[in-house]
């Protein structure tokens, strides 16, 4: 029985192998999703689709029934369309009601009033983002938007009020577009004034 008890001995060694190796990465993923970072990026992400379903209801339900009243329009947005090729059951003179009769028939439609309400709900979206990142910043005083401007050098996107870019490390005031003799110029008179 030799055998048997050498094999027993290997699956055990492999059972603790693997079980400290389990242990390893849940520990290693409890401390990735433990840190303060990812957390905030969590209940951003939740916050922010919530947000987003609250602005979308808005310009679907509220908004947009306001803009189909208009006399050109006569339907809801989201059923203004052009069927660019029919499908094989398109009655003449009837056409279709809906875009979803039209797909469902195999129809090849332009649904360009379901683009536009996309367009009207990003807008929707991001304006109301904005004024609540400016809001945010003028009730906390913490800059959320921050002002940027391109390196004259690396042509990166840096800080308004940096002195020198944080990728190319030049300084932004013109220090190294003055000529040689200027700088030359400069470090004669401080040698000059660290001996007065």
């Amino acid at each position: 029985m030799r055998g048997l008890d050498e094999s027993t001995d290997v699956l055990i060694r492999v059972g603790h192998t693997a079980s400290e190796k389990v242990k390893d990465g849940l520990g290693a993923f409890v401390n990735f999703a433990a840190r303060d970072n990812v957390l905030e990026v969590a209940l951003g992400l939740i916050i922010g689709n919530a947000f987003t379903k609250v602005v979308t209801s808005f310009v679907t339900d509220v908004v947009l029934p306001v803009v189909s009243l208009l006399p050109f329009l006569n339907k809801n947005m989201d059923q203004k369309f052009a069927v660019l090729s029919k499908g094989p059951n398109y009655i003449h003179g009837q056409g279709y009601n809906t875009v979803k009769q039209a797909r469902d028939d195999g129809a090849l439609v332009l649904a360009w009033g379901l683009f536009i309400e996309t367009i009207l709900n990003f807008m929707g979206v991001s304006l109301t983002l904005f004024a609540v990142a400016h809001l945010y910043m003028a009730v906390s005083h913490n800059k959320i938007i921050k002002p940027t401007v391109r390196c004259r050098y690396c042509k990166k996107f840096i800080s308004v009020e940096a002195k020198r870019c944080l990728n190319c490390s030049s300084w932004q005031d013109g220090r190294e577009d003055l000529p040689g003799e200027q700088e030359d110029q400069d470090d004669d008179s401080t040698l000059t004034g660290d001996r007065a």
